[in-house]
């Protein structure tokens, strides 16, 4: 895959493009808008529990509510770990919908957690660990980068964490959401949203590192999208880096969304004074494609209190409120894996 979706979909499905209602298309535009479609749930809401997850429920919690620990999991021939938090107000009478937050490149699950907030979401947040990877220092790095550890599939753990996760505790198979920072926002958009489309209902990456991986991205759904980024990024450019293969962001957003079938791009809206927001909309089952720009912005987590990355950090916008007022509408198809 290179770093813009190859739109491929289009050709592989007998589905038809389903077109948003033309009254949703008059909304006022704002970050707290909505998407429309099958892809759609109501905001804070708990889908009813399958089987698997009923049983779950009734199983002790691994920790205590309200606290963060870290775990081990054994995926292909490795033990990997993650850093879990669950909710103050985990209990074994509602699905809790999951966030997957992948660290950049040299960081920890633990240091994501600190700086991005994501730990103050009514949700299940797990921050899982890669692996050490090659180039200068003991730097741990995820799948798709140059810089990658060789021979590890972090598809594969990421799918192992989720049966893991499903298998003790309860959380809502169907509401599973992915972001992360630099290379692990690119490892999301690049390879995991890609490969397991049926399992992540919708993606948020942050300053992303969006590296060709050498496939194309075949999504068996589409997938709803929304994309952080600072025009003033240095370390992965806004406008693209051809040396290293990295796209320009607005033509891998563009993308998308052609792989999501979006047939409208409104009126970029400035929302703040340093963020432009654009969306792509009429969208295949709603899948929106949201780009937040941020003027200036670094390579940082917007809204970050601490570092989170070199250059401006705006404090304007908490890309973990913004994405979650996204990322929540959205649920994958019911699941017949189990």
């Amino acid at each position: 895959m290179t770093g813009t979706p190859h739109n491929s979909r289009k050709s592989r499905t007998t589905r038809p493009l389903r077109r948003t209602a033309t009254a949703a298309l008059g909304l006022v535009l704002s970050l707290g808008a909505t998407g429309a479609g099958t892809a759609t749930a109501a905001p804070g809401g708990a889908a009813k529990a399958p089987a698997a997850a009923s049983k779950a429920c009734r199983l002790p919690a691994p920790q205590q509510p309200g606290t963060s620990e870290q775990h081990t999991l054994t995926s292909g021939g490795r033990d990997r770990t993650y850093q879990l938090h669950l909710p103050a107000g985990y209990s074994h009478k509602r699905d809790w919908p999951v966030i997957l937050a992948f660290h950049g490149r040299g960081n920890t699950g633990a240091g994501t957690e600190e700086f991005s907030k994501l730990s103050t979401l009514p949700a299940v947040v797990v921050y899982p660990n890669g692996v050490i990877g090659t180039g200068d220092g003991d730097r741990q790095a995820w799948q798709g980068a140059p810089y990658a550890a060789a021979g590890v599939d972090d598809v594969a753990f990421t799918e192992d964490l989720l049966d893991r996760l499903e298998d003790t505790l309860c959380v809502d198979e169907r509401r599973v959401y992915a972001t992360g920072k630099s290379n692990g926002a690119g490892f999301v958009g690049t390879l995991l949203a890609c490969r397991t489309a049926d399992r992540i209902a919708a993606i948020a990456p942050v300053a992303a590192a969006l590296y060709p991986t050498g496939e194309a991205c075949e999504p068996s759904r589409p997938v709803p999208v929304i994309e952080f980024h600072g025009t003033g990024d240095a370390t992965i450019p806004y406008a693209g880096d051809a040396e290293r293969g990295l796209p320009a962001i607005q033509d891998w957003v563009a993308g998308w969304a052609g792989l999501n079938g979006c047939v409208l791009r409104a009126r970029d809206r400035v929302t703040e004074p340093d963020i432009t927001v654009s969306r792509r909309l009429g969208c295949d089952r709603g899948a929106e494609v949201r780009h937040v720009a941020v003027t200036d912005g670094g390579h940082t987590w917007p809204g970050a209190d601490i570092y989170s990355g070199g250059g401006y950090t705006t404090q304007t916008i908490e890309a973990h409120e913004v994405m979650w007022q996204f990322l929540r509408q959205f649920r994958t198809p019911p699941s017949h894996r189990r």
